[in-house]
């Protein structure tokens, strides 16, 4: 099962709230790219992590696949279960990869005899996983607002395609926002207008106008981010670069399938050691 790229089209931050958290309010869409997970009868519950980011990465109770299944279980037995979790997305990257593996596990053992459990429980338990995992949970294109847990329907988007750049840096959402903190740079997070989007081009116009709130603390924190950003905005093909979340991955948006296929093959040259991935956004 896809657990998909998420991508913070715009992200208005606020300031927080008595309890620290910042409200928000965020347009995400998903990719077509992402980690898989996969899940096989057992003796007993068990976790396994391959694939190119898989090493380092926890197979026990603190890693958010473990931590949804014993969410989903609640006071019954774990299922007799194995999940393999295939990392493709890169660590601490801004792609909800964690929340999106969260939620793709609560879509697979749902369907597990004796977990069964409705649509509005199963989205409490992602919205109780972290800020992104009610979004992930569905991984449909939404507006997020409150603390991500609030979730309306996104406008409907145009067909887009994107280039994911990522410098190998991780970048800790923490300290991105002490950074906002100190910083006081809090921006209003009234949900904007949603005009009509004939096309990619018009979508990418109308989203120059909106922001990301952790972009420039995100390069001021990994300045490999800034670079990344840098070499996707001067892309002959790209209508619209920004930083994805916290960062540290970056995307461009593209008007057809094979600009963003020739805007990650000219990428991955000049830069072989990036992560670059070309996809379509849903």
């Amino acid at each position: 099962m896809l657990a998909p790229a998420k991508i913070n089209l715009f992200l208005h931050v606020g300031a927080p709230d008595a309890g620290g958290y910042h409200p928000l309010s965020s347009l995400m869409v998903f990719a077509d790219v992402g980690d898989d997970l996969r899940a096989a009868p057992a003796a007993r519950f068990d976790l396994a992590i391959e694939g190119p980011f898989g090493p380092g990465l926890p197979a026990d109770p603190s890693n958010l696949v473990w931590r949804a299944a014993a969410a989903l279980a609640g006071d019954r037995p774990l299922p007799a279960t194995r999940l393999v979790l295939d990392k493709q997305l890169p660590i601490a990257s801004g792609l909800g990869g964690g929340s999106s593996d969260a939620g793709a596990a609560l879509r697979l053992l749902r369907e597990t005899p004796g977990l069964w459990v409705d649509d509005e429980r199963l989205e409490a338990i992602a919205a109780s996983l972290g800020a992104d995992g009610a979004a992930c949970l569905w991984a449909r294109p939404v507006l997020a607002q409150g603390r991500g847990e609030r979730l309306s329907a996104a406008p409907p988007l145009p067909p887009t395609w994107a280039v994911l750049a990522n410098a190998g840096a991780p970048v800790s959402t923490p300290v991105v926002y002490r950074a906002l903190d100190a910083s006081g740079g809090f921006g209003d997070i009234a949900p904007p207008a949603f005009p009509a989007f004939r096309d990619a081009a018009a979508l990418a116009t109308w989203l120059a106008d909106q922001r990301n709130d952790l972009e420039a603390l995100a390069i001021a924190t990994e300045p490999l981010v800034g670079e990344v950003l840098a070499a996707l905005a001067a892309g002959p093909s790209t209508l619209l670069a920004r930083v994805s979340g916290s960062g540290g991955t970056c995307f461009a948006l593209c008007a057809s399938a094979k600009d963003a296929a020739r805007l990650a093959a000219d990428l991955a040259e000049v830069h072989p050691d990036w992560w670059v991935q070309a996809c379509r956004l849903a």
